[in-house]
């Protein structure tokens, strides 16, 4: 059975190196750069918009309680930096499915483990103490190191969308991974 309601309570999350705790308006500063100042960061997630100060803070005034969706800033415990973002949404109750997505806020954390670290921390939250059958995602084609990353959370490739993205000239697939309750869970 699903635990809807832990998505308005969402927990905070701990992991070796990481706090993952609920986004929200506090995170304005370092939400700020990660959505507007990382060009890299940008065509990594496909967004081509670019957001205002006010767009950014009204969107994180509507995360906290949110019934539908669990959103965390990734925060390095060693120094108290926000150094990204996880989400959970698109929650589809009848299928006990949620999407996933996550971005770090600069290449210079990229790398580093971090966006693994706090990859299973949310989905053993999403398969194990929410309730989901399935946790989906979608990701580039040139982002062999997300692949990488996702794969070892247990992410498994389903298909491809072939030019979903038009950047810079060019056309790009997305492939779809999904991860599963009852798919074997990596250590």
């Amino acid at each position: 059975m699903m635990r809807t309601q832990l998505l308005a309570r969402q927990p905070e999350l701990r992991t070796e190196r990481l706090r993952l705790t609920q986004l929200g308006p506090d995170h304005f500063e370092a939400a700020n750069v990660g959505l507007d100042d990382d060009d890299e960061g940008r065509k990594l997630t496909g967004t081509h918009a670019r957001f205002t100060e006010d767009q950014i803070r009204d969107w994180l005034a509507k995360l906290p309680g949110a019934p539908d969706r669990a959103d965390w800033a990734i925060v390095r415990t060693d120094d108290e930096k926000v150094i990204g973002e996880v989400v959970l949404n698109d929650l589809d109750v009848d299928n006990q499915s949620m999407n996933y997505r996550i971005s770090l806020y600069g290449s210079t954390f990229y790398g580093q483990g971090y966006g693994t670290e706090a990859g299973r921390a949310v989905i053993n939250f999403g398969l194990g103490v929410l309730g989901l059958h399935r946790i989906s995602l979608g990701v580039y084609a040139f982002n062999p190191r997300a692949q990488a990353s996702y794969a070892k959370l247990g992410f498994v490739l389903e298909g491809r969308h072939r030019d979903a993205l038009y950047w810079d000239g060019e056309w790009h697939d997305e492939l779809i991974m999904s991860v599963l309750a009852t798919d074997p869970r990596p250590a």
